[in-house]
């Protein structure tokens, strides 16, 4: 079962309710996407983190697919903001994984060769943090610019099936669907909100097999 929103994602996880199945799995915005000020667009990716976090149950678990920017010669990494959002919601690290995006070794001028997949929960642990690999070695797929690679949100399923109580996968910023499509692939639930109505109804129709 697959269901797409149109709206505000961050005012969909205020709602909060999610049930222990439920997991957040997302790429929090760009400042390039939102219409703030840099400083402004910290404060608001880090208050999301922390909104994501808090959201799913005691147990659950938010996965953020991360990929850190430059902007006027300085590095955002978009790692240390949601950690800072995590540790704001008592939530922690369950595991912090490096997608490689090009082969190691060569330059990519202006963006990272990879991207950060990271997880958190309240209450949830491990018995073995080492189960999963700590680097993927191939993103994927993208099936638009700004998606998660098929192959990262293949890892993420696989984690969310074998190691947590979550069946259905919640992607407040879900684009177009990519993270829903492979959840729905893996008998999933998925659920998505995506404020551009364009993007929304692409992500309602992706199919990935």
């Amino acid at each position: 079962m697959r269901e797409v929103h149109e709206g505000d994602g961050v005012a969909f996880l205020a709602r909060g309710g999610l049930g222990p199945d439920v997991a957040v799995v997302t790429s929090l915005p760009d400042v390039s996407e939102v219409g703030l000020s840099l400083e402004a667009w910290r404060t608001w990716f880090t208050d999301a983190a922390e909104l994501a976090c808090r959201a799913v149950a005691d147990r659950g678990v938010a996965v953020f697919y991360q990929s850190d920017v430059t902007i006027d010669g300085r590095w955002i990494d978009k790692g240390h903001l949601v950690h800072t959002g995590a540790d704001r919601a008592g939530a922690a690290c369950l595991f912090h994984k490096i997608v490689c995006r090009s082969p190691a070794g060569t330059p990519t001028p202006g963006r990272p060769a990879f991207s950060r997949l990271l997880a958190f929960s309240r209450e949830l642990r491990l018995a073995d943090p080492s189960v999963t690999p700590d680097v993927l070695p191939q993103l994927g797929a993208m099936t638009w610019k700004k998606a998660m690679g098929v192959a990262a949100c293949e890892a993420t399923c696989r984690f969310l099936l074998d190691h947590t109580p979550c069946r259905t996968v919640l992607d407040p910023f879900c684009g177009m669907g990519t993270m829903l499509a492979v959840a729905e692939a893996h008998g999933m639930d998925a659920i998505g909100v995506e404020l551009s109505p364009r993007r929304a109804a692409r992500a309602r129709a992706l199919q990935i097999r």
